[in-house]
C-alpha cells in the first residue's frame, strides 16, 4: 500500500495527539494503541532504527523485558500473561514512535495535548456539577471534602492519584507555553488564551487535590522558571509574568484553602499522624477513618513489603503474585487493617523488588532515570518536570502496575526519546 510522506506524517501526528489526550480513558486509549500499531505495521518500511535508538528502545521496554525474562517465576501461567498484557504498550510505543522519531513534533504534540485535556476536564467538571449537584453542595459546605477528588475522578473512570499525575504534567506544560507565548511575541489574545488554559489546568489539580501532584506542580513551575531565565526572553518580562502568574495562583490557592478546611489538615496533621504506630495500625481506634491515607499506613505497607522481599531474594515472588503474597503476609503477621483492605505496595521500587528480586528496583531506576537523563541533556523543562512527577509519584504509589501509569510513561518516554534523537542528529549535522 502506497501513501505520500505528507499524508503519513499527518496521520502519524494525529494518532499521537489522540493517544496522548485519550490516556485518561483506558478502553478508548487501548483501542487507539492497537490501531496505531496496525497502521505502523502496514507501513513498516518507513521505520528506521539507529544503534542509539535501539539502546533507547531497550530502556523504554525494560520493565516488560524483565517480566518476560522472569516469566517462569509466576505461579499461574494465565495471570503471568495478564501481567505482561498490561505492559505491551512498552513494546508498541518505542517500536513505532522511536522508529519514526524524525516525524515526531514534540512541542506541537504537547501543546495540543494540554489544550485538549484541559477542555475535556472542563467538560467533565461541568458535567459533574450538573449530574451530581448534591455532591458539589456538600463540598461547598465543607462536608466530606476528603472524597471530592476521588468522586470526581470516578465519574471519569480513573483513580484520583493517577488523574492528578497526568494533570500535574498538563499544568506544568501549560505554564511553559505561557512563557513560550512571550518568547515568540504572540498576539495578546493568544497569550490570554494560554494563561486561561494554564489557570484552568491548575484549578483541576487543586480540585482533584492529591498531595504529591500539588507538590510536583510547584516543583515543575520552578524548573520552568529557572530554565526560562536562561532563554532569550528579557529578564524583566520573565519576572513580571512570573509575579503575575504566582499572584493568580496564590489567589486560587487561597480560595481553595478557605473553602476546603480539610486541605489544611490533609497537608499537616492528617498526613503525619500516628507515626509511632508503624506496623501497629490495629492499635489505633478506627484506623479507617484516621489513617487510611496517612503516611503511617504507607510506611507500614513498605515495612511489610520490604520484609517479604528479603525472604524471597534473589528472584522475587513473580509478576502475578506480588499482591496476593503481600496480602498473605499481612494475615501471617496479624495486621488486620492492612489485610482487610488488601493494600498494594504503594512504592514502585519496592513493588518490583518484591516481584522480581534484585533486578526489579534496578530496572525501575534505569527506566525512570533515563527520562531524567534526556531532560538534563537537553536542558528541557518539560522532560525534567515529567521525570520529577513520575519519580516522586512512584515513591508514594506504583504506577508501573496500572495502564494509566504504564502507557502514560511509555508514550511520553518514547516522545522524549524521539525529540532527543532529533536534537542529537542536528548536532551531528552541524559538526
Amino acid at each position: 500500500m502506497n501513501i505520500s510522506e505528507k499524508n503519513f506524517n499527518r496521520i502519524f501526528h494525529i494518532f499521537l495527539c489522540f493517544i496522548a489526550v485519550a490516556m485518561i480513558f483506558r478502553k478508548p486509549c487501548s483501542l487507539l494503541i492497537i490501531l496505531f500499531a496496525v497502521f505502523n505495521l502496514i507501513f513498516f518500511r518507513k521505520l528506521k532504527y539507529t544503534k542509539t535508538a535501539l539502546i533507547l528502545m531497550a530502556c523504554i521496554a525494560s520493565p516488560i523485558i524483565l517480566e518476560l525474562l522472569l516469566f517462569w517465576n509466576n505461579d499461574s501461567f494465565s495471570k503471568g500473561l495478564k501481567a505482561i498484557e498490561k505492559s505491551t504498550s512498552l513494546l508498541v510505543f518505542p517500536l513505532f514512535i522511536i522508529g519514526n522519531y524524525q516525524r515526531v513534533n514534540f512541542l506541537k504534540l504537547a501543546e495540543t495535548y494540554i489544550i485538549a485535556t484541559t477542555l475535556i476536564l472542563l467538560f467533565f467538571f461541568i458535567r459533574f456539577n450538573v449530574l451530581f449537584p448534591e455532591l458539589m453542595d456538600k463540598y461547598l459546605n465543607g462536608v466530606h471534602l476528603w472524597e471530592m477528588g476521588y468522586e470526581f475522578s470516578n465519574t471519569i473512570g480513573i483513580h484520583a492519584p493517577a488523574l492528578n499525575m497526568h494533570l500535574a504534567f498538563v499544568s506544568v506544560c501549560a505554564f511553559y507555553f505561557v512563557f513560550a507565548g512571550f518568547k515568540n511575541q504572540e498576539k495578546t489574545t493568544l497569550k490570554i488564551a494560554r494563561i486561561i488554559i494554564f489557570l484552568l489546568s491548575f484549578f483541576f489539580v487543586l480540585f482533584v487535590n492529591t498531595r504529591m501532584a500539588l507538590i510536583n506542580v510547584f516543583i515543575g513551575f520552578l524548573i520552568v522558571l529557572f530554565l526560562e531565565i536562561k532563554t532569550k526572553i528579557k529578564p524583566k518580562t520573565i519576572i513580571l509574568t512570573a509575579i503575575s502568574l504566582f499572584i493568580l495562583l496564590g489567589g486560587i490557592l487561597f480560595f481553595f484553602v478557605k473553602k476546603d478546611v480539610y486541605m489544611k489538615e490533609k497537608y499537616s496533621s492528617v498526613s503525619f499522624a500516628y507515626m509511632d504506630k508503624i506496623g501497629k495500625l490495629d492499635e489505633i481506634d478506627h484506623p479507617e477513618s484516621k489513617v487510611f491515607n496517612s503516611l503511617v499506613t504507607r510506611v507500614s505497607i513498605w515495612k511489610s513489603a520490604w520484609e517479604l522481599s528479603l525472604n524471597n531474594l534473589p528472584f522475587g515472588v513473580g509478576a502475578s503474585d506480588g499482591k496476593p503474597e503481600l496480602n498473605k503476609y499481612y494475615k501471617e503477621t496479624n495486621q488486620k487493617f492492612l489485610a482487610k483492605y488488601e493494600f498494594p505496595t504503594h512504592n514502585q521500587f519496592l513493588d518490583f523488588l518484591l516481584k522480581f528480586g534484585i533486578l526489579g528496583p534496578l530496572v525501575v531506576v534505569l527506566y525512570i532515570f533515563t527520562i531524567g537523563y534526556l531532560g538534563y541533556d537537553l536542558k528541557n523543562a518539560l522532560i525534567l518536570s515529567f521525570f520529577i512527577i513520575f519519580l516522586t509519584s512512584n515513591f508514594m504509589d506504583d504506577f508501573l502496575l496500572r495502564f494509566d501509569g504504564i502507557a502514560f510513561s511509555g508514550f511520553w518516554f518514547s516522545v522524549f526519546g524521539s525529540f532527543w534523537l532529533q536534537e542529537k542528529l542536528l548536532v551531528v549535522n552541524k559538526d
